[in-house]
């Protein structure tokens, strides 16, 4: 079955730094735009950031915009998102899922992988 596997999840104090990683095996991932979401306890899922196929486009929410960088590896089949300046708002699980389209919305998501908690805490 195809696969998204994330990593790099974790406990950091506001202020830290986390790079999360979104692996695939059984697919291509360069086929696709791909996108991590995040869902806050008793909250619906949000996207969080996205990147073209090769690179070209990467979107961002508001609330992350400035502190996250979104990119990718095709080579190595993976994305990646560095996440710096972490505040205690960002804890979640995060999620990478593939995609038709470079947007913050699930409405073109094709598989999702089973997310990595991160939580931002003194």
């Amino acid at each position: 079955q195809v696969q998204l596997v994330e990593s790099g999840g974790g406990l950091v104090q506001p202020g830290g730094s986390l790079r999360l990683s979104c692996s695939a095996s059984r697919f291509t991932l360069a086929s696709y735009a791909v996108g991590w979401f995040r869902q806050a306890p008793g909250k619906a899922r949000e996207g969080v950031s996205s990147i073209s196929s090769g690179s070209e486009i990467t979107t961002y929410a508001d609330s992350v915009k400035g502190r996250f960088i979104i990119s990718r590896d095709n080579a190595k089949n993976t994305v990646y998102l560095q996440m710096n300046s972490l505040k205690p708002e960002d804890t979640a699980v995060y999620y990478c899922a593939t995609s038709s389209a470079t947007t913050l919305t699930t409405r073109w998501v094709h598989t999702w992988g089973k997310g990595t908690l991160v939580t931002v805490s003194p």
